[in-house]
C-alpha cells in the first residue's frame, strides 16, 4: 500500500472553491479500484494550504487513477485556483 501527500495552495480568495474541487477528487477516488483512504488537512498558519493523504494498493494502481478520465473530470479548472504548484509524494506504507 502507498499513501500520497499533495500540498495544494489556494489563491487567497479561492480558498472555498479548492476545497469544493479537492472534495469532488475525494468523491472520484473512492469509487475508484485500489483506493484505501483519505484524509484532508488545512494549514492552521496558512489556511490556503489544503493537504491531503490519499492511500492506494500501488503505485500502479495510482498511475491509472492520475491517468483516467475521471481525475480529468474532477479537477478540471483546479488550475486557476492555485496560487502555486501542487507538490506531491508518494510513501510505502508500513
Amino acid at each position: 500500500m502507498i499513501g500520497v501527500i499533495t500540498h495544494h495552495w489556494a489563491k487567497p480568495n479561492k480558498i472555498e472553491e479548492a476545497k469544493t474541487i479537492l472534495d469532488g477528487n475525494g468523491l472520484a477516488q473512492s469509487k475508484a479500484p485500489g483506493f484505501g483512504s483519505r484524509q484532508t488537512m488545512i494549514g492552521i498558519s496558512d489556511p490556503c494550504q489544503i493537504t491531503t493523504l490519499v492511500t492506494w494498493e500501488s503505485n500502479e494502481i495510482y498511475d491509472d487513477w492520475r491517468a483516467s478520465e475521471a481525475r480529468k473530470v474532477a479537477m478540471e479548472g483546479a488550475d486557476l485556483l492555485w496560487s502555486r504548484n501542487p507538490e506531491s509524494e508518494r510513501f510505502n506504507m508500513e
